[in-house]
This record gives C-alpha cells, structure tokens and sequence, in this order.
C-alpha cells in the first residue's frame, strides 16, 4: 500500500470511491434515502480535483486502484476520510489516520476535529478521538446523524544541538 499526496489523475477514482462506499458500507448504519442523498447517482456533484487539490489530500493506492482518501484542512479539521468498500478492516484507514497526523504535527497542531458518521465513529474511537456531540444535519432536504469528534495531539520534539 502506498500513501501519498493526491494527483489531479485521481479525482475520478475518489468520486466513484466516495459514491460506491456511501451507497455500500454506509447503508448499514442510514437508510437508502439518507445514503442517496449523501452520495448522489451523479457522483461529479462536487469538483473532486478542485475540492482535493485545495486541502492536504492523501491518497492510499495499492496496484493502481485508490483504496482510500483523506482531507486535512489548515486548522486541524479532518474533511473527507473515506476506505473504498473492498479495502474496509484492512488497515488503510489506519495509514490515513497516521499520514494526517503526522503532517498536522509538522504544522505545529494541537488538535484534530473531526464530522463522523455512524459508520466511522467507532474507527476514530480507536484512534484515540472522543466524541463531543451528536449532530442531525440536512442534506438536501433529509435529516442525517453525525458525530463532531476531536483529539488532542502531541507536537514532534524539537532538538536543538547546543
């Protein structure tokens, strides 16, 4: 599995990976109304090039076929973070989590916080997030559930030779 920086080449991979979870992993958690309106049949809804190349964006790409993204934003918000539906349990949601950290780190963060679904409440759980408050959002007319969760942050030691 590799992780790197997203490519402009990879938007169309991210609207259909972001689509095709949705509509799969997540409708064990919403009803198919919920996921439709989350993940619309037209999965171009967004400008997935522009909404990627705008945040730090890092891809997880295992023979060619991207398993999983996630959006870092300048403050500390975790934006997009999703695993295709066939790579789900295996570890790519960790590496993810890890690279995003790591690069908030670097920028001197203190803190991650997070929007989650049902779904993914329990993966950011696991690494260490606490959930602060349960949320009803609308999304194109339908209530949706999510959680806003955050996680305090260690910031790298910095050595200096004296």
């Amino acid at each position: 599995m590799n992780i790197r920086r997203f490519q402009s080449i990879d938007a169309d991979q991210i609207a259909q990976l972001f689509h095709d979870t949705i509509r799969t992993v997540n409708l064990g958690d919403y009803t198919e109304e919920q996921v439709k309106v989350w993940a619309p049949d037209d999965i171009h809804f967004r400008d997935w090039n522009a909404k990627c190349s705008s945040k730090f964006t890092l891809v997880a790409e295992s023979e060619g076929i991207i398993a999983g993204f996630a959006q870092l934003d300048f403050d500390g918000h975790i934006d997009c973070f999703y695993c295709h539906k066939d790579f789900q349990g295996q570890g790519v949601g960790k590496l993810l989590y890890s690279g995003l950290e790591n690069e908030a780190q670097k920028q001197g963060l203190n803190k991650l916080y997070v929007e989650v679904s049902i779904t993914a409440k329990p993966f950011f759980l696991k690494m260490g997030f606490t959930s602060k408050k349960k949320q009803e959002i609308i999304v194109r007319g339908v209530c949706l559930i999510n959680f806003r969760m955050e996680k305090i942050i260690a910031r790298q030691a910095s050595y200096h030779s004296v």
